[in-house]
């Protein structure tokens, strides 16, 4: 079943930027960087697994997948997660 993300082969979302390589990577704002930073915290603790996270994220309705920045998406997955396993 294809859900929102699957966006491959589809027409109107424009070419991928890829960036300067040289440039290193960075966070847009502090926020992100704390979401990410807690993120790697629960994986190595074992709250949840990559894979679940992955479908958190794609298992997003789709009005709120599409709206959301990319790590707005990682914090909403993140938040269901904890609530699902009873740890918020």
């Amino acid at each position: 079943m294809s859900r929102v993300h699957d966006v491959g082969g589809q027409t109107g979302f424009g070419p991928v930027e890829p960036g300067d390589p040289a440039e290193p990577a960075a966070f847009a704002a502090d926020w992100e960087a704390r979401v990410f930073a807690v993120q790697r915290v629960l994986l190595r603790r074992g709250v949840f697994t990559g894979d679940e996270l992955r479908d958190a994220i794609e298992s997003l309705p789709p009005g709120q997948y599409l709206s959301a920045p990319y790590f707005e998406r990682w914090l909403d997955a993140i938040e269901t997660l904890l609530d699902r396993k009873g740890v918020a």
